[in-house]
């Protein structure tokens, strides 16, 4: 049965978790899809996240006595060493956290003050590879500062599980080592200078590690220990950032130590949109969460749950209006300074319906819109007072290739988001952000904290983040009965792929409509976590397409 929501438009009055009224109301004894797995239930604490030794981090952290963000950096940092293919040191991240208002930090890099754009003129797109895809990492800075606000443990134990995973190795869990094998044709063919540190730390022996197999890095556990000792400080403004910048240097980059001292993470408003009685919360640009915004915009009025959820109608609904969505964003969004459109205009409720009568009973064509496929992990954390929606990641699996020697320290490749497109708001230059495809979502309800939400995957985020709020909102399916169900995802044009869960009467009938489709492997649609509160539980869940686990207690 649909869930029965009731929202407003703000989040910022709300009390204590522990004062909430019961707000979801889902069958929780209800999978309709043949997932292994059950929601996780608890009270005091909870975490999710898409690697279970990085979910028994934070759990550390709660037995500690710390709280849900002390449980979310100590996550995040875990997730460094455990599942490099998709983050690391060098990575950027967001966070949305919930206190009795909700709060959201940008920890994204800029390009290097010093950047070249000659070095672009004879390219079509920024490449992934190399010190040209790299702009200065904004993760650790993110870490301290939401440690600074709410922390309540010392910085240095929250990096005590990622330095025993590192120093002592881990063995290797099934879907990283798919995703770390699958990279080996990417980097092994790689000679040039820059990338030799790299390879002999992730592929000793010119080969990626096999599932079971332990990997650790002794240098990446004496660079957290530096990390935590100066509170992040040695990575802006000292030894770190003094190794960074003279690697740079040495071998091709722009990056110097100027660069790295005038990074800062900053705290940002949440934009939000209601859907049905939902309302779905993002990062505002430089992100792409708007994407998924703007979706529900041209969506809320089409009456999909009078379809099946697993209905060539509903998908085509949702399909088209996340084309529609992505048409706009990939034309206007990009650092908030070189924006030419408001964020108000995008999420205007005419300017929606003016883009909802496009959607007709044919698939719609739309231009190509050129990003790559991503490399991020996402998790949330929640406890009595406190909830945590936190994305980080190193763009295309492990990023630039780039690692600098002795240090552990991988750099990611956020620079291919910018455009080279002359005029463009997100065309590259120096010491700006780039577009950003990493998005952690939080939902609310009635001015309270429903929870946060997350999908992985590049331009499959806001793409997710509209399958999860339409999963629960118009179908009323429980958090993991949400992850679990088969999902589509727009290419470009009218190319989609369906996941091989989908229906032969979906998939006939998205082609009757003037789909391109293709059924693709589970790897192609993200994977999500969520937790969210039902009659004064958490309710946690973990996709099961990652090495994911969902705990609570």
């Amino acid at each position: 049965m649909p869930l029965g929501y009731g929202l407003s438009n703000s989040p910022a009055s709300a009390g204590p978790l522990t004062r909430l009224p019961r707000l979801m109301l889902c069958d929780l004894n209800d999978y309709p899809y043949p997932s292994r797995r059950r929601v996780i239930l608890g009270q005091r604490g909870a975490v999710a996240t898409s690697q279970h030794l990085a979910t028994l981090a934070g759990m550390e952290m709660f037995w500690a006595g710390g709280n849900a963000v002390d449980a979310a950096i100590a996550t995040a940092i875990a997730l460094t060493v455990v599942e490099p293919t998709a983050n690391g040191i060098g990575s950027d991240a967001f966070a949305l956290v919930w206190d009795g208002q909700l709060h959201g930090l940008n920890g994204s890099g800029r390009s290097s003050a010093h950047l070249s754009l000659q070095d672009y003129a004879d390219r079509s797109e920024v490449p992934t590879l190399g010190w040209l895809s790299v702009t200065v990492p904004g993760a650790v800075s993110a870490w301290f500062q939401l440690w600074q606000r709410w922390g309540k443990l010392p910085f240095e134990q929250l990096f005590a599980p990622a330095i025993r995973y590192a120093e002592t190795g881990f063995p290797v869990s099934p879907v990283t080592a798919l995703a770390w094998q699958q990279q080996e044709k990417v980097f092994l063919p790689l000679q040039d200078p820059e990338f030799q540190a790299f390879k002999q730390t992730f592929f000793a022996g010119d080969r990626a590690p096999r599932t079971g197999e332990t990997w650790g890095s002794v240098a990446f556990a004496h660079t957290l220990r530096e990390i935590a000792r100066t509170g992040g400080e040695s990575f802006y403004r000292g030894k770190l950032a003094e190794a960074i910048a003279r690697f740079s240097a040495a071998t091709g980059g722009h990056l110097t130590q100027s660069d790295f001292a005038q990074h800062q993470s900053e705290w940002v408003n949440p934009i939000s949109t209601p859907y049905k009685n939902l309302r779905l919360w993002e990062i505002p640009p430089n992100g792409q969460g708007i994407a998924a915004l703007m979706a529900l915009n041209i969506l809320a009025g089409l009456p999909i749950e009078a379809s099946d959820r697993d209905s060539a109608a509903s998908f085509h609904a949702q399909i088209e209006a996340m084309k529609l969505a992505f048409a706009d964003v990939y034309g206007h969004v990009g650092d908030p300074d070189a924006m030419q459109v408001r964020v108000d205009q995008l999420l205007d409720p005419q300017y929606a319906r003016e883009r909802q009568a496009l959607i007709g009973d044919r698939a719609l064509p739309m231009a190509r819109t050129g990003l790559p496929r991503g490399g991020t992990v996402y998790l949330c954390t929640a406890d009595a007072d406190l909830m945590v929606s936190f994305i980080q990641s190193n763009y295309e699996g492990f990023g630039s290739g780039i690692l600098v020697p002795d240090t552990g320290i991988s750099l990611h490749c956020r620079a291919a988001g910018f455009s080279l497109e002359p005029g463009h708001p997100n065309q590259i230059a120096p010491h700006k952000r780039p577009f950003h495809t990493i998005i952690p979502g939080f939902l609310t309800e009635a001015d309270q904290p429903l929870g946060p939400i997350g999908v992985m995957g590049a331009p499959m985020q806001p793409q997710g983040h509209l399958q999860m709020v339409v999963n629960l909102a118009n179908y009323g399916m429980n958090p993991q009965a949400a992850l679990d169900a088969p999902r589509w995802r727009f290419l470009q044009g009218r190319q989609i792929l369906v996941e091989g869960g989908v229906g032969a009467g979906v998939v006939d009938g998205l082609r009757d409509r003037g789909h391109d489709l293709q059924v693709a492997p589970e790897t192609q649609f993200g994977k999500g976590q969520m937790i969210l509160r039902h009659q004064g539980a958490l309710v946690a869940a973990s996709d099961p397409r990652s090495d994911g686990l969902a705990l609570a207690y």
